[in-house]
């Protein structure tokens, strides 16, 4: 899989989690660069990545990501 399918495919989980149409992840955005973005919808997100992809983050991962450009390389990394 491509990293653009991929990021498409994240933009419209990220689009349905937050309710919000507008947004257009990329590998630099980070919690700040989205209002709703807060613990809880951060958990909320996780696990829509996750089902999206059938992949499962492990804790260290779900605590250490910094943006979503960290999240893509390791769905890629999970998907290979």
């Amino acid at each position: 899989m491509e990293k653009e399918e991929i990021y498409e495919r994240l933009n419209n989980v990220f689009r349905e989690v937050f309710d919000d149409e507008e947004i257009v992840v990329k590998p630099e955005t980070t919690s700040s660069d989205i209002e709703d973005w807060d613990s809880l919808e951060h958990i909320n997100l996780v696990v829509a990545v996750e089902q999206e992809f059938g992949i499962k983050f492990n804790m260290n991962e779900v605590t250490t990501m910094k943006n979503v450009g960290e999240m893509v390389e390791i769905i890629i990394a999970r998907m290979n």
